[in-house]
């Protein structure tokens, strides 16, 4: 299977196939409203605005996998995102992105693109800190490890880059631009 084979539901219950964003460059992000990373936000709307004619899409999955930080319904986190955001890429229906219950788009997105690490800084120190009490193992998983994870696919449905929540927007944006 490909990057193409794979579908996400809107919070209304309508399936998204991936294979309608054939020939773009797409975004794909575990996203929450009560986390320290939720202002990503903002960069990624930046992003969307600046990149969305020239080919980008985002697919914004919302999980409450990560201490509960997206606890709202699906019309809640909608809310919140376009009222302090002003969100216009479209949100999907909340749901897990590890476990048995995981979507298959991100059980691929995982298998193509592991964990590589949260890089340098503070950020990442702490996270490294803070997910070893959670999971000894887990630098040798390919798990998401927090809210905010994005995998970046090409105009041909390769998995491009996986990027941590501690990676910065500003690289992010540069590996869509690129790919554009």
């Amino acid at each position: 299977m490909n990057f193409y084979d794979y579908a996400v539901t809107t919070p209304k219950g309508e399936e998204v196939s991936m294979k309608n964003f054939e020939g773009k460059v797409v975004l794909v992000v575990n996203t929450a409203t009560g986390c320290g990373f939720t202002p990503h936000y903002k960069d990624l709307e930046e992003m969307y605005e600046k990149f969305h004619e020239k080919g980008l899409e985002i697919v914004d999955v919302p999980c409450n996998q990560f201490a509960g930080q997206t606890p709202g319904t699906d019309d809640e986190i909608h809310e919140f995102c376009t009222l302090k955001y002003n969100t216009q890429f479209p949100q999907m229906k909340k749901s897990d992105v590890n476990g048995e219950n995981a979507l298959p788009l991100f059980q691929y997105l995982k298998s193509q693109k592991g964990f590589e690490g949260f890089g340098h800084g503070p950020m990442a120190l702490a996270m490294g800190a803070m997910l070893h009490k959670i999971d000894k193992d887990y630098k040798n998983n390919p798990d998401i490890k927090w809210n905010f994870t994005k995998f970046v696919v090409d105009r041909q449905g390769n998995v491009a880059a996986r990027f941590e929540p501690t990676a910065p927007m500003k690289d992010v944006a540069a590996c869509v631009e690129k790919l554009l």
